[in-house]
């Protein structure tokens, strides 16, 4: 057996293998992805590379004996800069785009100022005055370029240190050499100098990456912000009965911690003592509280609602439910497929065509006689007619129009591939509670109580914070109903709140199940009130499904909820249903979908739906979803309104037709300008005013998008 099937079978055999994490914030296409893993799975005592494409990190499983530093050092041979992240990755800081976004300023703030000057030359100041304008540009420009350029420099240098290439080896060339060709335009008094172009470029290469950079971070955020619903810590029971605060790290199962009333849990347990009302909205998507007795399983990030509890811990730490959903999260992250741009893929093989092709024309016009200046001159009008910068904002530009659109409508689209994205959908699947419905439980019949009646229940709503005390809250309060004077107000956890009023015994109830609605009950000393409660469906929920149908995507419900509560919603809105979905059922059927060769649309808000709109092609929550699925999901409707999820699609359908369109705008000019540049026919000047032109009609294309958004 030869060294390398000896290596392969001790690989096959290892099962204790390590995971370490690096952070390689030059990762920008499917290039650089495939370089990575490829690269890394090639080397000895490395298992498997996996690289995570929305945070620029990537996951290496190797042989014990491997250290970190050695892999970290094997990354950068390939010409990638890596750091080692020693905690969680789930809980890493943002990266590098407050820095992309202050490099964004500095060259937009030169860009405007050196077009100013450049206005002047173009309208024909010679001599002084047009040496003047070159001089206060280049002094402008020189530091914008150094600073603003500073991304794609360093990127091209580690590439270029250990012998590789990348995306940015050829964009730093085309830079340095137009600004070195400016500067000396400049000292021997040409009459022409291109620092405008130079910065222009900069500006809009950077714009995609605080895009990218911008999306990257949300990815974190959600992570985040799930985390961060465990509790920072727990009060720990000691074998003397005294107790101590302990962080969240160092609890352990059989730990004994009490959990007061407002207090989220800090791991998993068994409630050993009391009995209180759960928020497990977390879970199970569901509005309605749920009652915990001695025995019952409680989960790290519920709240405890109504009373303190001892719960014995069985799971802390990475291993509880929470931690679980995080990773799904997380891995729903690295298995969607990302969307690579086709202007990407196109500049993948264009940027270095493009610098071959103006040194081609270099060496053949020198051949030609016309002498080193005038062959430069024609060779830098080639570099600079055919700068993407049209192609580059076929993309963005039509995005942002979009996405400033939805805006305004009440859609926030978290980035631009959203929209590419929702524009391929082709299946929809909705949660129910708090997407279908409102998520906010509202009585039905209230009219039959009496105005003292009303005042009873008023004052016994507000003394609570139960979704339905604050329900029948908000309805009485907009009929002008003023509470009465109560006393001994108490809420009794598990049967509601109770009181005294006038002598007599008065409660409200907790809420229970009659077939497929929710009752809770008013009593006033020996007679009882009915209250029948309803999740209302969000308005025009029906024709925005027939819509979606219409554009392509047909619909089904997977909830959380029991399955009278989703049958009643199913009839309503004409659609099947999958009920008590657990995160993992949904998850699991997104996989399925896919598999099928479909793009999932998800629609959902609760912390269970995290996983789902993490996992799904793309992901829409309402406002009113819960932080984590706001932050999961790649766009957030505003209103109670349902059409926006339908006007959002309609929208990402017709942005992607102006991108397309944009496309052979670009491609168009670049057909007719390239062959005239090389041919000696369009000078520097030209070739910047072109350019500009090219990139003011993509600009003007995208712009028809503000009317799409109806």
């Amino acid at each position: 057996m030869n060294a390398v099937t000896d290596l392969d079978a001790a690989k096959a055999d290892s099962v204790d293998n390590i995971v370490s994490r690096f952070a390689v914030p030059a990762i920008r296409c499917a290039g650089c992805i495939s370089k990575i893993e490829n690269g890394l799975a090639g080397e000895d005592d490395i298992l498997s590379a996996r690289v995570n494409f929305s945070t620029k990190q990537v996951a290496v499983s190797h042989l014990p004996g491997l250290r970190e530093d050695a892999i970290k050092q094997k990354i950068e041979r390939l010409g990638f800069d890596a750091q080692i992240l020693a905690d969680n990755p789930l809980a890493e800081e943002k990266g590098g785009t407050d820095k992309l976004i202050r490099a964004l300023a500095v060259a937009g703030f030169g860009m405007m100022n050196i077009m100013l000057l450049s206005v002047s030359v173009w309208s024909g100041a010679m001599g002084t005055t047009r040496d003047m304008f070159h001089w206060i540009s280049a002094l402008i420009a020189i530091p914008v370029i150094l600073y603003s350029g500073r991304p794609f420099f360093s990127s091209a240098f580690m590439a270029l240190r250990y012998g590789r290439t990348n995306m940015d080896v050829p964009i730093t060339i085309g830079i340095i050499l137009a600004t070195g060709l400016s500067l000396f335009e400049t000292m021997t008094s040409g009459a022409h100098a291109y620092f405008e172009s130079v910065v222009m470029l900069i500006f809009f290469l950077l714009a995609g990456r605080v895009l990218d950079g911008m999306m990257r971070d949300r990815a974190r955020e959600g992570i985040s912000a799930l985390l961060k619903q465990t509790a920072p810590g727990a009060m720990v029971l000691n074998g003397d009965g005294t107790t101590r605060w302990i962080t969240s790290k160092e609890l352990r199962p059989d730990m004994r911690m009490v959990v007061a009333a407002g207090d989220n849990l800090a791991a998993d347990g068994v409630i050993e003592q009391g009995s209180s009302n759960f928020d497990f909205a977390l879970m199970t998507g569901e509005s309605e509280p749920q009652h915990k007795v001695s025995g019952d399983l409680v989960l790290a990030g519920t709240l405890n609602l109504t009373a303190p509890v001892t719960v014995r811990i069985t799971a802390a730490g990475e291993d509880t439910s929470l931690s679980d959903i995080a990773r799904l999260m997380d891995e729903a992250g690295q298995q969607r497929s990302f969307y690579v741009r086709v202007a990407d893929k196109a500049a993948r093989y264009y940027a270095p065509a493009v610098h071959s092709l103006a040194l081609l024309a270099f060496i053949f016009w020198m051949f030609a006689g016309v002498g080193w200046h005038q062959s430069l001159l024609i060779s830098v009008a080639v570099l600079i007619i055919t700068c993407p910068c049209a192609l580059g904002l076929a993309v963005p530009a039509a995005q942002v129009v979009a996405s400033g659109a939805l805006l305004r409508k009440g859609v926030m689209i978290k980035d631009g591939s959203a929209l590419e994205r929702l524009a391929e959908a082709d299946r929809v699947l909705f949660d129910k509670t708090g997407t279908l419905t409102l998520g906010r439980p509202v009585p039905l019949n209230l009219d039959h109580l009496s105005p003292p009646q009303k005042q009873v229940a008023l004052a016994l709503a507000q003394a609570s914070n139960h979704p339905v005390s604050k329900g029948i809250r908000n309805a009485l309060r907009a009929g002008d109903i003023t509470p009465a004077n109560l006393d001994a107000v108490e809420e009794v956890p598990g049967e509601g709140m109770s009181a005294s009023w006038s002598g007599a015994h008065v409660a409200l109830g907790k809420p229970v199940k009659v077939e497929d609605h929710l009752s809770c009950q008013l009593t006033i000393g020996d007679e009882h009130f009915a209250i029948e409660l309803q999740d209302d469906v969000r308005p025009d929920a029906v024709s925005t499904i027939d819509r979606l149908n219409q554009l392509g995507l047909p619909g089904t419900i997977i909830s959380g909820d029991n399955a009278a509560s989703v049958a009643k919603i199913s009839r309503a809105v004409g659609l099947t249903a999958q009920a008590s979905a657990s995160p993992q059922d949904k998850l699991h059927l997104i996989s399925k979908l896919s598999a099928s060769g479909y793009k999932v649309l998800m629609v959902g808000d609760g912390l269970n739906d995290g996983p789902a709109l993490a996992a799904a092609h793309v992901s829409i929550a309402p406002g009113s979803a819960s932080d984590v699925g706001q932050q999961a999901a790649d766009a957030v409707f505003t209103s109670d309104s349902f059409f926006p999820v339908a006007l959002a699609v309609q929208t990402a359908q017709r942005t992607m037709q102006i991108v397309r369109q944009n496309f052979v705008l670009a491609i168009g000019y670049n057909i007719l300008a390239v062959p005239l540049a090389l041919t000696g026919m369009v000078t520097p000047l030209i070739a910047a005013i072109a350019m500009s032109l090219s990139s003011l009609i993509v600009v003007g294309n995208a712009l028809r998008l503000n009317g799409a958004a109806k």
